[in-house]
């Protein structure tokens, strides 16, 4: 996403601020206005950049758990904002370091619900969503049977609008050891929140409309084929050569569907990174005559743009990107290659998202 600034002083701040560093302002960020508040008044109104108060207040998460640094308009105080509300299921706070690793998980979640409201696709919880039409929630578990290498006994996964996930994601040792065993490039918090709600807008979008479902199938496969005995059958398979050709992941070969929660996800990544690099003034330039293209100026609306559009913007920014890694001695920060096949499939989900 662009950076935003503090409404006070106009220093940038991250997505996740709640107090700007430069000015010490208090922030809250006001998805209505897509922008930042910030307390005046002796701390009694909060004010936008242009001096306007706007009747705003906390969302409950804020001041029952100090997790969340959203606004809800005053007549909903003590309610949850347009993130928070989609909670059904959050950890027993009252264990050692649930709280913290709550408040990673709620920090990507708020910036995957972000990403929808830009693209306009529906954020519904089930009692906003229309008669006949599925809404989404979160369950967030804590598992401590799998700390330290144990089997997990909740699984993160999406079932009908549900999308639960396990906090033990947030281990950053625990989760590189299943990237590894899983041979996944890419593997974050904020990449399963986008691979589930793939999951959910399947449903609510391509599932019931035969047109769209009849597109999906040729591009994707059918999804009819059996979903159980495709993820045993993966989980047994050694990742055969030229995957990678097709398929955004290998994990995105075991099924149709996973093929598109993947993609899905892809999209939401590429549409993040190049509204984050246009927000900023990011461009790639080159001064000589070598053969190959990889300049680009990131001047237009990732959110609005065709997927090969954002596929040539991604091939020298993603260059850069990786190159800036290397010279900190890290992995790459975008391990992929989108060939026209996987365009293609990008582009089914833009078209999705646009209509």
């Amino acid at each position: 996403m662009a950076p935003f600034a503090c409404p006070n002083c106009r220093r940038l701040v991250h997505f996740e601020a709640r107090v700007c560093p430069s000015c010490a302002a208090t922030l809250g960020y006001d998805p209505g206005a897509n922008g930042f508040l910030f307390l005046a008044d002796d701390a009694t109104r909060w004010r936008d950049g242009a001096g306007e108060a706007l009747d705003r207040v906390v969302c409950a998460n804020n001041s029952d758990h100090g997790i969340c640094n959203w606004l809800v308009p005053a007549e909903g105080a003590q309610a949850l904002c347009r993130a928070c509300r989609h909670n059904v299921v959050i950890p027993d706070l009252s264990l050692a370091g649930v709280a913290r690793r709550w408040g990673r998980i709620e920090a990507a979640k708020r910036r995957m619900i972000h990403s929808l409201l830009q693209l306009g696709l529906p954020v519904e919880t089930p009692g906003e969503a229309p008669e006949g039409r599925q809404g989404f929630v979160f369950h967030f578990l804590y598992d401590p049977a799998a700390e330290d290498g144990g089997q997990a006994q909740v699984m993160t996964g999406h079932d009908g609008g549900i999308i639960t996930l396990n906090l033990v994601e947030d281990d950053d040792a625990r989760r590189q050891q299943i990237r590894e065993a899983m041979g996944e490039p890419y593997r974050t918090l904020l990449g399963h929140l986008r691979h589930e709600i793939g999951h959910h807008y399947w449903t609510r979008l391509v599932e019931r409309d035969p047109q769209r479902l009849a597109q999906f199938r040729a591009i994707f496969g059918d999804e009819r084929a059996d979903y159980a005995q495709a993820l045993a059958a993966h989980y047994m398979a050694d990742p055969a050569q030229g995957w990678n050709d097709a398929y955004i992941s290998f994990y995105a070969t075991a099924h149709p569907w996973e093929d598109f929660a993947e993609t899905f996800a892809h999209y939401l990544h590429i549409v993040d990174v190049l509204a984050t690099g246009s927000g900023i003034g990011l461009a790639v330039r080159r001064d000589d005559d070598a053969p190959g293209d990889l300049a680009v100026t990131l001047d237009f609306d990732p959110y609005r743009a065709g997927a090969g559009q954002l596929a040539a913007a991604m091939a020298p920014l993603s260059f850069a990107m990786n190159t800036v890694n290397r010279a900190m001695g890290l992995p790459d920060c975008y391990p992929f290659h989108l060939t026209d096949a996987i365009v293609a499939k990008l582009d089914f989900v833009q078209q999705l998202t646009a209509a």
